[in-house]
């Protein structure tokens, strides 16, 4: 997709959005296996274990182009089809990246190892994969951009390669670039640090030579670098555009709870319909409690709600946020959970505020029945933050700091705090796209206006809120973390959080909900 208004993100009282040169590589998968010295290599690859490595096995990535974002036209007719082979993809990735992190004794002993059994049999699989999508695409006569075939091809990356040119948010001031934001201060990304010569990672320790589980993410992040004291960070909340004689602006708020009957899985119906485990991370799920990968627009007519307003049968869900303070949950030896790098124990919100706003720049239209929306970028490790949109804060500091790249350490008494402000733009006309993305659009972020054409629907704000020890940094190292859950090879940087929407109601709530906006009303 071209650079314009679609991409534009309406201000959630900031854009605290960083600019990242290092990792703009368009990838759909970045394959880390970071290790430390040891005597033997161990046969367990429980991603929550204690893993031995060679001494000189040597840090590798794997960075695979993202095909889903390149497929702007899928005809409707094949997008199920379509959707099955990303969702291959994806697992294939997951897949390379578990025998990369399993396999470093080999690494060491053959240099040809990665590309002769793991990125070479992984372009191979790609290449079918890709032909696959191919086919699907042209059986129902639609056409298929043949450069995509070269997106099958993965590069290897040393460390030192991948901890190049990157920018983090750590005190810098932010600037508004066009619905993006930069922070001065340079990172190490990819999961990793330097510490007196040593590769620190993931949540475990070398000692004695041996390397050691102290709760962490199991070899692929959270890390040092990947926290930032929030006391510590300057100010960068923006002001929101200036609202017109005609803007549109009540307030809708739907009461849905915090998920505290646990209503979980690791499906993505959006993205992956029909696939179990498409997403390989785990979802909170509120509203909505038939929400699954074999879902379809009637099992959500017939299902409860966990909303106070039974109307509201909208599907809010999100990846859960983690704290890796040693223990384990129910799924450490599931796919999605455990076996698949997102270990530690799930934290319930304490609070979870879902409202609906409007529009500076005037009046809005209702959702259409079953709109999807996605908001962020679960792979911004690999695809770069164009279309990230975490904000990361903590109470008492969200309307002077959000955080994109960075997760905060709360001062004690203050709560982690997870902001998400949706796109508030829809093109009229289709309740999803091919990619997910070009159906929907931000705002200007400086007039509040919708562009070419889009009409300005009711913004969906989410704000979440957690209570957590802060974790501590030791010698260049973190202990007590906390992460979301994501893809492995995303390395669970704070920039990958996201969040997914179905709008479903009944007896007219969205005409009430659009109703109570236009007329300046604070509505529940």
């Amino acid at each position: 997709m071209g650079r314009n208004t679609r991409k534009r993100r309406t201000p959630l009282a900031t854009k605290a959005i960083a600019a990242s040169a290092a990792l703009a590589l368009g990838g759909g998968g970045l394959i880390w296996a970071n290790f430390y010295a040891s005597a033997h290599e161990s046969s367990n690859q429980s991603w929550g274990g204690n893993q031995t490595k060679a001494a000189t096995a040597q840090v590798a990535t794997i960075s695979c182009p993202d095909v889903g974002q390149k497929l702007t036209n899928v005809p409707y007719r094949a997008r199920q089809g379509v959707a099955m082979e990303l969702a291959n993809l994806d697992k294939q990735i997951t897949e390379a990246y578990s025998r990369l992190a399993s396999t470093r004794q080999s690494q060491t002993n053959d240099p040809s190892f990665v590309q002769n059994a793991i990125v070479g049999p992984l372009k191979d699989k790609r290449t079918a994969t890709i032909d696959r999508i191919r086919i699907d695409i042209q059986r129902v006569g639609g056409s298929f951009d043949n450069s995509l075939k070269q997106l099958a091809s993965c590069t290897t990356q040393t460390a030192n390669q991948t901890t190049a040119g990157g920018q983090q948010q750590n005190g810098g001031q932010t600037q508004n670039t066009g619905g993006q934001q930069q922070t001065g201060g340079q990172q190490q990304t990819g999961g990793q640090q330097q510490n007196g010569g040593q590769q620190q990672n993931g949540g475990q320790q070398q000692a004695g030579g041996q390397q050691q589980n102290i709760g962490g993410q199991a070899g692929n992040g959270p890390v040092a670098a990947d926290f930032v004291d929030i006391t510590k960070v300057a100010p960068n909340v923006q002001g929101k555009p200036r609202q017109q004689g005609n803007a549109s602006t009540g307030t809708f708020t739907t009461r849905c709870g915090v998920n505290a009957n646990k209503n979980h899985n690791t499906d993505n119906v959006i993205v992956a319909p029909g696939v179990a485990n498409g997403a390989h991370h785990l979802h909170d799920y509120v509203g909505n409690q038939k929400v699954n990968a074999f879902s379809s627009n009637q099992t959500f007519l017939q299902a409860g709600t966990s909303c106070q307003n039974r109307s509201d049968l909208s599907s809010y869900y999100w990846p859960v946020v983690r704290v890796q303070d040693g223990t384990q949950d129910f799924d450490q030896n599931a796919d999605g959970g455990g076996k698949e790098g997102n270990v530690g124990k799930i934290l319930t919100p304490v609070a979870a505020q879902i409202k609906y706003v409007g529009s500076p720049a005037g009046k809005v239209v209702a959702m259409p029945q079953f709109l999807r929306i996605i908001t962020g970028d679960a792979k911004t490790t690999t695809n770069g933050l164009a279309n990230a949109n975490a904000h990361w804060s903590c109470t008492g500091f969200e309307n002077k700091v959000q955080l994109t790249s960075q997760y905060p350490i709360c001062p004690q008494g203050s709560k982690v705090v997870r902001t998400f402000a949706f796109q508030s733009c829809w093109d009229g006309q289709n309740i999803d796209s091919a990619n997910h993305r070009t159906h929907v659009a931000f705002a200007d972020p400086a007039s509040g206006v919708c562009g070419n054409g889009f009409k300005a629907i009711p913004q969906l704000t989410m704000r979440l809120v957690y209570n957590i020890t802060p974790p501590t940094i030791q010698n260049g190292q973190v202990k007590n973390a906390y992460a979301v859950d994501g893809f492995p090879e995303q390395l669970h940087k704070p920039a990958t959080d996201h969040d997914d929407f179905i709008s479903v109601t009944t007896g007219g709530l969205a005409n009430k909900i659009a109703n109570c906006i236009n007329n300046g009303q604070r509505c529940a």
